[in-house]
């Protein structure tokens, strides 16, 4: 059998713009068993829809163990390299797939372009490896009906992705008062955070309620999601659920919602003379301070008014 084996061992949202490679992948190789290296509370997820058969647990560069036979087909979705291609050629594979890179003495692959749209880089990489995909895989099934609920979201990986607790609890209780039932979202360890958030909003908090299913399922059906760059935001874009995204300190041309533009308000505000963005550092970015109670609003109202005629949520 043939055993393929991808690297995406980073976070939800990186997972995510990944999607359209695990689906192209799955379409060229029908019989082959396709392993994801990913970190093992994200990846049976994607066992579970179907994108992958296998789990390898894995975190960022760290060696990966893998038992049997060589990869036939290794495909480094991590990276440039050369770490990430050093990584998966030492499994041995008979073919990697993956940028061009010289200093991993790998020149068979595309070059790398920086000013591109992530998930657009990994589908020109398939392409160019004869893996059929687009951007229109990046969607996701859902078995819920649209509902009235709207999500906030208020954490992030990073601080410098953390828009404000007392900001999003204003946004969340404008909502409220709207007549909009909300529900602050986030994981065990977001748990004092949106705690913050949802008792001063005076809103529901369902921090740490939810697996990774549960939250694609409470997004899914969501009215509207309202998040930083992170996680949920990519879980809106792949079920076609309308967002607010608010971004620094990466620019969102290539981190933003990929598909249904009409559906997605990104808020984004750089200035000349910024510094570079630092999506892992610790401090607020200015690009996200920059943005304002009042435009997220807007931004909310106007996406939630455009519903269409007849539908709850």
């Amino acid at each position: 059998m043939t055993r393929v084996l991808v690297l995406r061992a980073l976070g939800l949202g990186d997972l995510l713009t990944g999607v359209p490679v695990l689906r192209g992948l799955r379409r060229r190789h029908p019989d082959a068993h396709l392993v994801l290296a990913a970190p093992a509370r994200l990846g049976p997820w994607f066992t579970d829809l179907g994108l992958v058969d296998e789990v390898l647990p894995s975190s960022g560069l760290a060696p990966l163990t893998w038992a049997g036979p060589p990869p036939d087909l290794a495909v480094d979705l991590h990276g440039r390299g050369p770490e990430s291609h050093r990584l998966l050629e030492a499994l041995g594979p008979r073919r990697l797939l993956g940028f061009a890179c010289p200093e991993a003495d790998h020149v068979d692959g595309p070059p790398w372009l920086p000013d591109e749209h992530e998930v657009d880089r990994w589908v020109r990489l398939a392409a160019w490896g004869g893996v059929p995909c687009s951007v229109e895989d990046l969607r996701l099934p859902s078995d819920g009906a649209r509902r009235d609920h709207v999500v906030v979201h208020p954490g992030a990986a990073a601080g410098s992705r953390r828009w404000p607790a007392e900001r999003w609890a204003e946004v969340a209780a404008a909502l409220a008062e709207d007549g909009h039932p909300v529900v602050v979202t986030g994981s065990p360890a977001e748990a004092a955070l949106c705690a913050r958030v949802a008792a001063h909003a005076g809103v529901e908090d369902c921090s740490g309620v939810d697996d990774l299913p549960g939250l694609f399922r409470r997004v899914a059906t969501a009215a509207l999601v309202l998040s930083g760059d992170t996680g949920p935001a990519h879980l809106a874009t792949a079920s076609a659920t309308p967002s607010v995204v608010l971004c620094g300190p990466v620019d969102p041309a290539h981190w933003g919602p990929r598909i249904d533009g009409h559906l997605h308000r990104v808020l984004w505000h750089p200035r000349p003379g910024d510094p570079a963005g630092d999506p892992h550092a610790d401090d607020l970015d200015p690009r996200l301070a920059r943005t304002t109670v009042p435009e997220v609003l807007e931004a909310a109202r106007t996406l939630l008014a455009a519903r269409p005629v007849g539908t709850s949520g």
